[in-house]
């Protein structure tokens, strides 16, 4: 009896492998099985891309930023309410992202959020600034105007350029009067000029 069940279930199994390797066999050799695979690993990247990805607003603009951040907090909120944890903590990253005070609303979250699920969030802190490259602020510094650089050269990008005026030292020995000080360390910020 019991060698019986043992050569069925043996032999189930055998057939059962058998079949699966034939099955993928045959799926892998359809013309069409790689062009599918390709389209179907590209349309979910595209779908996660587009997902994860939030512009973020002008940080210039207070309102805008302010709402932005509600949105971002509550978000995290009904993400993580529903059980879409990496959801929720990326959403809550963004709101830490535009925060006018992170530190205290990191205490808060430490404080409310279970630990695992802060230690996400402290993971997903380092992706800050790859996330607020998004922003319309950071899009002109990231790409000023052409010909707003100091010296008129052909590069593009923003220069601070520092201009130190000799300042001739006091013969008996007296320190530089505040005016001399002042003057002597001259900076000028391309974004002034503008």
């Amino acid at each position: 009896m019991k060698t019986t069940a043992l050569a069925v279930a043996g032999l189930c199994g055998t057939a059962f492998i058998g079949y699966c390797i034939y099955f993928d066999k045959k799926r892998r050799s359809h013309p069409d099985f790689k062009k599918k695979l390709l389209e179907k690993r590209r349309a979910e990247r595209d779908h996660k891309e587009k997902s994860t990805k939030v512009v973020f607003p002008d940080l210039r603009n207070v309102e805008e930023v302010q709402k932005f951040f509600l949105e971002q907090v509550q978000k995290g909120e009904e993400f993580m309410a529903n059980g879409q944890i990496e959801e929720g903590v990326d959403h809550l990253t963004n709101a830490v992202a535009v925060c006018g005070q992170p530190q205290q609303l990191l205490s808060v979250l430490q404080n409310t959020l279970p630990r695992e699920v802060f230690q996400l969030l402290a993971n997903n802190l380092s992706t800050i600034g790859e996330r607020l490259a998004t922003s319309p602020t950071m899009a002109q510094v990231n790409h000023p105007k052409m010909g707003s650089s100091v010296g008129g050269g052909d590069d593009a990008s923003a220069k601070i350029t520092e201009i130190i005026d000799s300042v001739p030292s006091p013969a008996s020995g007296d320190s530089p009067t505040p005016q001399q000080v002042d003057e002597s360390a001259s900076i000028i910020d391309v974004d002034e000029l503008e």
